[in-house]
């Protein structure tokens, strides 16, 4: 079809071919609702745009329905969905933007292939049960899941188009409108108490999707929607061709009573316990996918309970003594659930580039794991058996400290990962873990507690209640009210400093890491935020000044404050650098606006990292002329990172999945990265991963199987 007129403001909408400020290109798609267009951003980024039919445009019910659901789009987390980029509900034509990811829809590779086999349909079901666990439990209910509406991505399954009807296709009515559905993938209850639909809805499309991916037909089949509607509403699900092994699954998620469907987490448990002659085929797939670490014979567990297990160089299993280490493991039986498109992708991937060899070794097929020049050899250590979110690093003198998800401190070995010390510092941590005035800080159960880093012994303890946020310096810890008061501690001692109330509630905080903390307060309505500069000695607030935008502090240091400018989405739209001396602000803009922004910075350059999977080099430096201050950009397919680290002029990140990447600070090419290391139960999402630490060169993270590992910077071909 010819190119349509710009449907949003500016002066693009005058000219053909574009919505809003993206050019639109060839069609990719048309239904009952609307069109989608691939499209160009001004910095190269690639867009699926969906615009809306005109007649559609003119309904006011149908425009607040877009509006609705462009904001449950935007609050999914991109993980498991095409993330939104930008949209303009108010539009002539109502348009939304998300990132365009290559791949076939279920239905197109059903259609052209024929059913998928038992492991892969396995593995569909637990990235599609895994999507909505993150979609429901953010209040979304998907309402259209079905085979166009999950895309095959090289990362796993993507749910896409949720929650925007495409009345049209299904050519049924209701009495107060157009059906929100598509009949062979809806619930009872949506033909019955279409008020009263929840997430059980889902389950049971996802039951109706996974009959089709397995038998090449839908349980409920006719050309007429009426009488499909019938059948769900009163018949069994025809499951013929559905493999034995999956159709008690199946049966339970089509049940007609939304309290008799299981959960997504139940789904994914009942996935991983499929019967193993059931997945012959899929042992033979194995070597191919990076698996969790299985008990080995060669594994004992130390005095402290955890496992221990290394590599000599002829690669055969060693104790090590008195240390909690893991060597890289043999492949196991894959366990499925979290993750699963990511596994199977990044094995391949391994596989194909050497850095898996047929047998499941991490590392080509070879003798042995070798060490580097130096005499580093990669480890690995269980901290937290229960796994869920990874452990937390930080380090200092040399040194490795790491908290687990239950409020264990530990003191590692850099060189080997040998447990030098572990401190139970209550529960779940409940702030960040620092190290200041020569002790290990962790904040857990209510309480500061400070560590000596020689021993692990508590050194001094101060209660947290009515803090809202605590922030580290050299030598001095800020305990921050929710009403504003601000109580200075010494980092060393527990005393008190000073205390004073400064500003308002909601500001956020950073350090410089010396003497100097920064104050970010945005004005009500997040058109201008004031950025002060507070003495860690004595409280004083020695210079602020006035900056537009909504502000977030990212780092301080080198004379510079860096901050990302958040729009009225909450989406990073700039990057902004202060100078500390001349308090002069430099703000560079995004190229589209960013969600769920992850940030770092080095060297005057700040790295963004978007939930989606894009990654950003902002060069903010005076010099940098505003045309080339977006240095680069990449698609890494890692959605909902870590914060990135930059250090020897590489780039690291965590996964969700326990996988440590690598790519280059100066080109964002990817350089390497480790096995995944999942939670070993597939019912635990990671809530956030946690960034990795460097240490002269080598490379430490912590990963949602409960594991601390190490390897070696300066040789990504070991990874």
């Amino acid at each position: 079809m010819p190119p349509l007129r710009s449907t949003g403001p500016g002066p693009e909408a005058e000219r053909p071919g574009y919505a809003g400020r993206y050019r639109l290109e060839e069609c990719l798609g048309s239904g009952g609702m609307g069109v989608v267009h691939l499209a160009t951003s001004a910095s190269g980024l690639r867009l699926a745009v969906k615009i809306v039919h005109a007649h559609y445009a003119a309904d006011p019910e149908f425009r607040a329905r877009f509006r609705q659901e462009v904001s449950a789009a935007r609050r999914v987390s991109g993980a498991f969905t095409a993330p939104v980029v930008d949209a303009d509900p108010a539009a002539r034509l109502p348009w939304m933007a998300t990132l365009f990811i290559p791949g076939d829809t279920l239905a197109e590779r059903v259609k052209r292939n024929g059913a998928l086999s038992v492991s892969e349909v396995r593995r569909l079901g637990a990235g599609l049960a895994e999507a909505l666990h993150d979609i429901h439990r953010v209040g979304v209910v998907h309402r259209d899941l079905k085979p166009s509406n999950v895309l095959l991505a090289a990362d796993g399954p993507k749910v896409i188009d949720f929650g925007i009807s495409r009345p049209v296709d299904s050519e049924l009515r209701t009495e107060t409108g157009k059906l929100i559905g598509s009949p062979p993938f809806m619930a009872p209850e949506q033909f019955q108490r279409p008020r009263e639909v929840g997430p059980a809805a889902d389950v049971f499309a996802m039951g109706a999707v996974l009959a089709h991916a397995a038998s090449g037909r839908g349980p409920f089949d006719s050309d007429s929607p009426y009488l499909v509607a019938y059948q769900v509403v009163h018949d069994e699900p025809e499951l013929s061709g559905v493999p034995d092994a999956l159709v008690p699954l199946i049966r339970r998620c089509l049940a007609k009573d939304p309290a008799e469907r299981p959960s997504p987490a139940e789904i994914m448990d009942c996935l991983r316990q499929l019967p193993e002659e059931e997945l012959a085929e899929e042992r033979l797939a194995a070597a191919r996918i990076p698996a969790q670490r299985g008990p080995d014979p060669s594994e004992r567990v130390a005095s402290d309970g955890a496992r221990v297990r290394t590599r000599t160089r002829t690669g055969r299993a060693a104790g090590t003594g008195t240390g909690s280490v893991v060597g890289r493991g043999r492949r196991s039986r894959v366990i499925l659930g979290a993750s699963v498109g990511v596994l199977l992708v990044a094995g391949v991937a391994a596989l194909a580039a050497g850095a898996l060899s047929p047998d499941g070794q991490e590392g080509p097929a070879r003798s042995g794991l070798t060490t580097s020049a130096a005499g580093f050899a990669p480890w690995s250590v269980r901290l937290d058996a229960s796994g869920g979110n990874p452990p937390v690093c930080v380090a200092g003198s040399g040194a490795l400290y790491c908290v687990t998800d239950d409020g264990v401190a530990a003191r590692l070995d850099p060189a080997d990962g040998r447990v030098l010390w572990r401190h139970q510092a209550g529960g779940k941590p409940q702030g960040p873990t620092a190290l200041s005035g020569g002790l290990l800080h962790v904040v857990a159960d209510g309480r500061l507690t400070a560590l000596d880093p020689r021993t692990g012994k508590a050194r001094w303890t101060r209660g947290t209640s009515g803090v809202d946020s605590v922030e580290h310096c050299a030598d001095t810890t800020l305990l921050i009210g929710a009403d504003g008061t601000v109580r200075a501690l010494d980092s060393a001692t527990g005393r008190q400093r000073w205390s004073r109330v400064i500003g308002r509630a909601g500001a956020q905080w950073v350090s410089d890491g010396a003497g100097t903390f920064f104050r970010t307060t945005p004005t009500a309505d997040g058109s201008a935020t004031t950025v002060s500069a507070v003495s860690a000695g004595d409280g004083r607030v020695t210079w602020s000044t006035r900056t537009a935008g909504y502000l977030r502090p990212v780092a301080a240091g080198d004379g510079a404050l860096h901050l990302l400018s958040l729009d009225l989405r909450q989406m990073t739209d700039a990057v902004v650098r202060v100078d500390t001396r001349t308090h002069a602000a430099r703000r560079v803009p995004m190229p589209v606006p960013v969600d769920q922004a992850q940030a770092a910075e080095s060297g005057g350059t700040v790295y963004v990292y978007a939930a989606s999977g894009l990654l950003y080099a902002v060069d903010t430096r005076p010099e940098a002329a505003e045309a080339d201050a977006v240095r680069w950009q990449r698609d890494t397919s890692v959605s909902r990172p870590s914060r990135p680290v930059a250090a020897d002029g590489g780039l690291y990140y965590t996964a969700t999945d326990g996988r440590l990447l690598a790519v280059s600070a100066r080109t964002g090419a990817p350089l390497a990265q480790t096995r995944p290391r999942p939670a070993p139960r597939s019912d635990r999402l990671v809530a956030e991963p946690a960034a990795p630490v460097v240490i002269g060169g080598k490379v430490f993270a912590g990963a949602p199987d409960g594991s601390v590992f190490g390897t070696d910077g300066s040789r990504p071909e070991d990874w």
